[in-house]
């Protein structure tokens, strides 16, 4: 019983690091990163397609990503995507090919990204806190309808106390090695 409410927790705690994984994923660290086109989409045809399934994306340069449209018609409509999605980026062409030059990052952009990074840290421990708490509900309603001991209750609050912190610590590492790569010059 106690170990499917600890699956249960530990699933939506997981939950919670996946989605902060995919938001730290989308901050800029001042290196060249495929993922900062993710969310780009195009009119392709009158179908919104993201921009990986209309162009070939590469790094050809630590600070630079180039976008090649399988369609020479669209490097205009990908410029304007790019520029609309406002991830400061400005795109530059010749005709047969998108050069998006990645700026360094200057100390104030830096500290902007770090101050985003921790609101997404902290939504991520809301969420595995959340987590915790409607586990130690769960608990607790079984113990007052007497489905278990006090002993079983108290071992499971510890078990959900001990997943919480062990989740807690993964946030605050991934929080610190992103932070690290941001105001890395």
């Amino acid at each position: 019983m106690i170990d499917e409410i600890m699956l249960d927790t530990m699933s939506n705690m997981d939950k919670a690091i996946t989605a902060l994984q995919h938001n730290l994923s989308k901050l800029r660290t001042g290196r060249a990163s495929l993922t900062v086109l993710d969310g780009i989409k195009i009119d392709y045809y009158g179908t919104l397609s993201p921009l990986n399934q209309v162009a070939t994306l590469s790094i050809p340069e630590p600070r630079m990503i180039t976008v090649q449209p399988w369609e020479p018609t669209f490097i205009a409509t990908i410029e304007k995507a790019i520029e609309k999605a406002n991830i400061g980026l400005n795109p530059t062409s010749d005709g047969k090919l998108i050069r998006l030059p990645i700026p360094q990052l200057t100390e104030e952009r830096r500290l902007e990204i770090v101050k985003q990074l921790k609101n997404f840290g902290e939504d991520c421990r809301v969420a595995v806190r959340q987590a915790r708490k409607e586990a130690n509900d769960i608990l607790k309603k079984m113990k007052k309808d007497s489905e278990i001991t006090e002993d079983d209750f108290h071992n499971g609050s510890d078990q959900v106390q001990k997943t919480t912190d062990d989740y807690i610590a993964k946030v605050d590492a991934l929080m610190a090695k992103k932070e690290k790569d941001i105001m890395q010059v």
